[in-house]
């Protein structure tokens, strides 16, 4: 008899792109796929990639262009200059207690700039202009401006990720956080699907907050980001903090 197969998790964006909803956004070459760069940054690398897939990868980037993966731990190849090397961790919801919020609101497209300047004073991982086609995203807002969302990001058969979950500062200790994750994993449950998490490990607030809702660490992971041999690319950085 054969082994089970990896689990969906353990090379998330792969499996995201290859299978269900989210196969449709896949940009591929070989047995290497990506989202749209306006949408994420994240690619999907074989668990143990061989020269013609980091070839693959090179076509699909370009020149100087970044791969971002979550979960890859082995270093980039030979002439791959390393951006950034993020040590984080996984979180499943098997737990978390899904709640309706009747202070959330949809977040649209025509959200978006909104959304992105929430973000870039928040911090809470890579979030783009068509980040909110990858899932559906909920938000707060008090006196007509967004000051809280979540959303959903990447999506593996039967998971879905729950990321950008941001607070602006001034509204932050009102638990508007936690009632988001609750409220977007409403979605996620009545489509059957199990939420997870992705967490930077220096972010002990965040883990603990997510812990508190019922969510447990997995395994710890990597964020790396790396540049195909070539021409330099403009400074690019990727942080996630969610």
């Amino acid at each position: 008899m054969g082994g089970a197969g990896p689990h969906p998790l353990d090379n998330p964006a792969l499996a995201a792109l290859e299978a269900g909803p989210q196969a449709r956004f896949a940009e591929r070459r070989g047995r290497v796929l990506r989202y749209p760069v306006d949408m994420s940054p994240f690619a999907g690398v074989p668990s143990a990639p061989d020269s013609a897939d980091w070839a693959d990868a090179a076509a699909l980037v370009g020149p100087g262009g970044l791969l971002v993966l979550a979960g890859y731990a082995a270093p980039p190849p030979e002439h791959w200059e390393q951006v950034f090397r993020i040590p984080g961790v996984q979180l499943t919801g098997e737990a978390l207690r899904a709640e309706a919020d009747p202070e959330a609101v949809p977040l649209t497209a025509a959200d978006v700039p909104e959304m992105l300047d929430l973000v870039a004073r928040t911090r809470p991982g890579p979030f783009l202009p068509r980040t909110v086609e990858m899932g559906a995203y909920l938000g707060i807002r008090r006196d007509g401006a967004l000051v809280a969302m979540a959303g959903e990001r990447m999506r593996p058969p039967g998971w879905t990720e729950i990321s950008a979950v941001c607070t602006d500062p001034a509204f932050r200790g009102q638990g508007l956080a936690a009632r988001l994750v609750r409220a977007v994993a409403v979605g996620i449950r009545a489509r059957g699907d199990v939420p997870f998490l992705h967490a930077a490990l220096e972010n002990a607030d965040a883990i603990r907050l997510y812990e508190a809702l019922g969510f447990r660490v997995r395994r710890k992971l990597c964020f790396l980001g790396t540049t195909v041999p070539g021409a330099a690319v403009p400074d690019a950085t990727v942080s996630d903090r969610d």
